[in-house]
């Protein structure tokens, strides 16, 4: 046997050839590994196997020259995974953010992605990764409205037109034939201007683009309510949701938190679901009650109200029991459904892993040598 190691790099030119924006195809994919989470064919980090990843964060005042300072959404991060199923693949998603790269024209994040030989450990491809994830964050969502939606949604309110937003309404697209109209809420002109110029280039089947003052207007009418936006630090400093506001049969998709009054989630109307359970149990192991406030992720506000024995664990719904027919998604046509959207190092690793093969089908990348012969052995 040869020990020799090559790798396949792809920029981002590559993986848009390699079909990265296939939103219909990604939402397939994200089916089938939530399917495999569900049956236990993976290994996320952490002593518990279901940590999102490693964070590293920076102190208000370092008192080291040269060490970052604390800022809005400051950090690094490791999401590492093992998926088995359909993709029987290693790797890790790793990124830096920070919000002051827009005022020098970069993302806020800027993500590879790595993927690994599950046996020996090898490389098999460096990857930009900004449109896998995104793209992979916009589907799980479109999961959710396939099998909680109502079928005759017609309306998707955006709150948060960034790109979130953008691959959330894709997702919702591809699952929901008879959405035609869209409403924005969002704080900046521009990112309005560029997701409605957006909304016109890739949708022609929307025949009407709102763009709305509050957030009230956004979600009065809406069949599908999704929320991408930045948040404060305390449940307090959320964006405020009336229960008034919500459309009876209104699916609301969370990436994101917002802030409802706490009747909202006890109403025997309102059902709870989340993308892995799993994933909530962990950042409750990991994070101090009440974890809704340093994970900023709505599941786990559905985790304090377990914690508070105001619900039960079967009133928070697993969506992959219902994908899987174990149970219902929607009730009935006016029950009000939140769905949380956590995030996971394994929907990379499954869409990375689609992306990868499908650029080797195609000879699509660079193909980089690791070693003829390791060194030391």
């Amino acid at each position: 046997m040869s020990a020799k190691i090559d790798f396949l790099y792809l920029s981002e030119p590559d993986m848009i050839k390699a079909g990265v924006k296939d939103m219909a195809k990604c939402v397939e994919v994200m089916e089938d590994m939530m399917v495999t989470l569900k049956k236990g064919d993976y290994v996320m980090g952490g002593e518990n196997h279901n940590s999102h990843g490693c964070m590293v964060t920076f102190p208000d005042n370092p008192e080291f020259e040269g060490m970052p300072k604390n800022g809005e959404d400051r950090r690094f991060m490791a999401m590492p995974a093992y998926l088995g199923g359909n993709f029987q693949m290693a790797g890790m998603k790793w990124y830096g953010s920070n919000t002051e790269n827009k005022k020098a024209g970069l993302p806020r994040s800027i993500l590879m992605m790595m993927l690994n030989d599950k046996d020996t450990g090898a490389p098999l491809a460096l990857m930009s990764a900004n449109l896998l994830s995104a793209y992979r964050t916009g589907a799980i969502p479109g999961v959710g409205a396939k099998y909680l939606a109502r079928k005759d949604s017609k309306v998707a309110a955006i709150v948060g037109p960034g790109v979130m937003g953008k691959t959330s309404l894709a997702a919702f697209i591809s699952v929901c034939p008879k959405l035609d109209t869209v409403k924005i809420k969002g704080r900046g002109q521009k990112s309005i201007d560029s997701f409605v110029e957006y909304v016109k280039k890739e949708f022609p089947q929307i025949k009407t683009i709102k763009v709305c003052e509050t957030m009230e207007e956004a979600i009065k009418g809406s069949d599908i309510i999704s929320t991408t936006t930045c948040v404060g630090d305390k449940e307090a400093l959320f964006p405020y949701i009336d229960e008034a506001w919500i459309k009876e049969g209104a699916l609301i998709c969370m990436p994101s938190a917002a802030r409802f009054d706490e009747k909202f989630y006890l109403d025997k109307n309102t059902k709870l679901v989340v993308d892995n359970y799993k994933l909530y149990e962990a950042w409750a192991e990991e994070y101090p009650y009440p974890s809704y406030d340093p994970v900023q992720i709505v599941g786990c506000k559905f985790m304090d109200l377990m914690h508070d024995k105001k619900i039960t664990r079967d009133e928070i719904i697993d969506v992959t029991d219902v994908i899987t027919g174990k149970l219902t998604g929607r009730d009935n046509d006016k029950q009000r459904i939140i769905y949380s959207v956590g995030g996971m190092p394994v929907e990379d690793i499954a869409w990375g892993e689609t992306v990868y093969k499908r650029a080797l089908e195609l000879g699509i990348g660079v193909r980089l040598n690791l070693w003829e012969e390791p060194e030391l052995h």
